[in-house]
């Protein structure tokens, strides 16, 4: 893989991790038209690795607090920290099913799912979804602590959808939560701080053989390039899209996944791979 390729594939990741269009359907878009096909999900998982490094950094004080809070509430049972504790046990609960449920569908995931075709018409569902808690559903207020279990069971089963090529994680898991009635902003940064315990679960998973394929016919070189270009453009997607949906609403995002979901279906086909 040459520099100019790895910086690409970083920014495809970093750009898209983050926004309701599905950075997986990205992923594959850009090996098709590069013409690769990486061995494992190891290379994809390396970088939403430096995705979820990009969001410990920019919620670093959150986490901090939430992780503090948890703890001194084990330890103290104070009243002031029992909604990081909740908060926390809301986070587990979540990634708990999308572990569970995901290893499960996992193995259901089969090699037509990665087709232009379908992952075309998983990209129009992903935008339908967005229509429909734009359109349909009102938008709630509550926040942290008026969350509960149920809210997390909701976004933990959406989350586990994405497992599914062309649907969105971030997506999802938004649709999911503005679908219990969290607002908007409790909405987006439960979603964002939920993508951390997933990604470094499924990289603790992804070990052996799959790696040592990776780094030997990837290059270190363009690897890590293409590992630091994703965390500066996950950076910038949180920065973007937490500014974009103060002012704007997430049909815009439909709509782009509709004409993707077009463009795709009508004009790119399978290439041969060159890995």
């Amino acid at each position: 893989m040459s520099y100019l390729e790895a910086i690409l594939f970083g920014i495809v990741q970093g750009i898209t991790e983050f926004i309701p269009v599905s950075s997986t359907a990205h992923i594959i878009i850009a090996e098709l038209v590069l013409g690769y096909n990486f061995p494992g999900l190891a290379f994809e998982i390396m970088l939403h690795i430096a995705s979820a490094l990009a969001v410990i950094g920019y919620y670093r004080k959150d986490l901090l607090e939430i992780g503090g809070g948890f703890f001194r509430y084990l330890k103290y049972k104070t009243e002031e920290n029992r909604v990081h504790f909740r908060y926390g046990l809301f986070l587990l609960t979540a990634t708990a099913i999308t572990g569970i449920l995901g290893l499960l569908l996992k193995g259901q995931i089969q090699d037509f799912m990665k087709t232009p075709s379908f992952i075309a018409a998983a990209l129009a569902v992903t935008g339908l979804f967005l229509i429909i808690i734009e359109r349909v559903h009102r938008y709630g207020n509550r926040r942290e602590p008026d969350m509960n279990y149920r809210d997390s069971i909701i976004v933990g089963l959406g989350q586990t959808i994405a497992v599914i090529p062309g649907i969105s994680r971030s997506g999802s898991t938004l649709v999911a939560a503005l679908f219990t009635g969290l607002s908007r902003e409790t909405a987006v940064r439960y979603s964002f701080i939920l993508v951390v315990p997933i990604i470094l679960g499924s990289a603790v998973l992804t070990t052996g053989d799959a790696q040592m394929i990776m780094w030997s016919q990837l290059g270190v070189g363009p690897i890590v390039v293409s590992f630091v270009t994703s965390f500066i453009f996950s950076w910038i997607g949180i920065i973007w899209l937490i500014d974009f949906l103060k002012k704007r609403r997430l049909i815009y995002f439909a709509l782009y996944c509709f004409l993707l979901a077009f463009l795709i279906h009508n004009y790119l086909e399978a290439v041969p791979p060159t890995i």
